[in-house]
């Protein structure tokens, strides 16, 4: 019996389906990481931030070389060997001089010890400065952050727009084919739907580029449909007073930490340049035979020796009036640290609360007010109480505060996160 093509199709088919079903094939579901994971992931991964961190360990290397103690010297001497035959005899070893001898250079006024400390002082400045460089960097992964986040909620905007839309454009269909709508105020609500469409891609473009800014800076070759955040992406009116951000960014800024620890390295230098200007003994021992002496005891003999240079001239005088001069232009340094931070604070604090001031009234009154208007509107445009151009109006001035509510949260997260770098802490959460 000859079997049909249709079923040797369907056979086929259920072949396929079972062989899928006993193997099934692997799929890479989408990762979806916090702010804690994603800073985690950059921190770990970031070259800068591996580069500063060697940048400290060389300088812990030099700690070890600066707080090397000097090599003592050590001299041996032989002469005075017959290199001809004395009497027909040759004995070259008989008449040979002996000198065996060792110095050591010691070092005063605690040189080694200056050294240390300021070779000690370098690797907290080095730690310092990349405590301030991974601040400056992770503002900056914060920001790309929020803007994937702000992305993503006008993203949901616009899909909730397009169905609500869908909705009453069904409903009008629904009128228009029982007669209780002219065609042109159907044809102009179906061409008031590509501008719902037009804003849905606008904002699936924008978060593929958000993500794809994130991924540029965590370096990641992750596919976009792989790779997504979370994470809140709201207002909470909860800023802390000027005053205590003021205090903590004093208490936390890496750079002004920096600035403070540098001038208390200028002054160690300055005491290892008055340190290196004093003189330094050179201490000497040694031992000598020399065979040549009538005498039979004298061709043993030691001695020592000690070694001072003279000061007639201050050779480090100017290293002392430069590492002077030093501490004062950190002290200015210092200054303008310091001002810099409480620049940095109070500008970010302005621009918080700027946003802050603006958001309350959407929290409070303009969000439930759009809400309301466009359900009162729309529902008597779908009854006859209102115009198309009411009905449109309400459904514009709707999308509009949504969309600046959703744009000016994500200008108070970012002043948060501002406030934060200006801080040197996470004060905002």
């Amino acid at each position: 019996m000859r079997s049909s093509p249709r079923f040797i199709r369907r056979l086929a088919g259920l072949a396929a389906s079972v062989a899928v079903l006993a193997f099934p094939v692997p799929s890479r579901c989408q990762e979806t990481y916090t702010w804690q994971q994603l800073r985690d992931r950059f921190e770990s991964r970031n070259p800068t931030l591996q580069a500063a961190e060697l940048n400290i360990e060389e300088s812990r290397a030099n700690e070890v070389t600066a707080y090397l103690r000097p090599n003592p010297d050590f001299t041996f001497l032989a002469d005075g060997t017959q290199l001809v035959p004395y009497q027909g005899v040759w004995r070259p070893l008989v008449g040979t001089y002996y000198y065996f001898g060792s110095s050591y250079l010691h070092e005063r006024d605690h040189k080694r010890e200056l050294r240390r400390d300021s070779a000690q002082k370098a690797t907290v400045i080095a730690t310092s400065q990349h405590a301030d460089q991974e601040r400056t960097i992770l503002f900056n992964l914060r920001s790309a952050f929020l803007q994937v986040l702000q992305q993503k909620a006008t993203l949901a905007l616009a899909q909730a727009n397009l169905d609500y839309y869908d909705h009453v454009l069904n409903i009008s269909s629904e009128k228009f084919r029982v007669g209780g709508m002219a065609k042109v105020d159907l044809d102009r609500l179906e061409l008031q739907h590509v501008q719902y469409e037009s804003d849905l891609e606008s904002a699936r473009l924008g978060l593929r580029t958000a993500k794809i800014q994130l991924l540029q800076l965590l370096n990641d070759r992750t596919p976009l449909d792989q790779f997504d955040v979370s994470g809140p992406f709201e207002f909470t009116d909860q800023i802390p007073p000027l005053t205590d951000l003021r205090h903590t960014a004093v208490e936390n800024r890496p750079d002004l930490k920096a600035a403070i620890q540098a001038l208390d390295k200028a002054k160690t230098d300055h005491e290892l340049a008055v340190s290196n200007g004093s003189t330094d003994p050179t201490f000497a021992a040694w031992y000598s035979y020399n065979p040549s002496f009538n005498n039979p005891f004298d061709k043993h003999t030691v001695g020592v020796s000690v070694n001072i240079p003279l000061r007639i001239f201050d050779r480090n005088q100017g290293e002392k009036a430069r590492t002077l001069l030093d501490i004062r232009l950190n002290e200015r340094l210092r200054d303008a640290a310091e001002a810099q931070v409480f620049s940095d604070v109070d500008t970010a604090y302005a621009s918080l609360e700027s946003n802050a001031v603006l958001l309350r009234p959407y929290k409070e009154k303009y969000l439930a007010q759009a809400v309301r208007v466009r359900d009162v509107v729309t529902y008597s445009f779908q009854r006859g109480g209102a115009s198309l151009l009411d009905f449109l109006n309400a459904e514009s001035d709707y999308r509009s505060v949504q969309q600046n509510y959703l744009t000016l949260i994500g200008a108070y997260l970012t002043a948060a996160a501002q406030v934060n770098e200006a801080v040197g802490r996470e004060a905002i959460p």
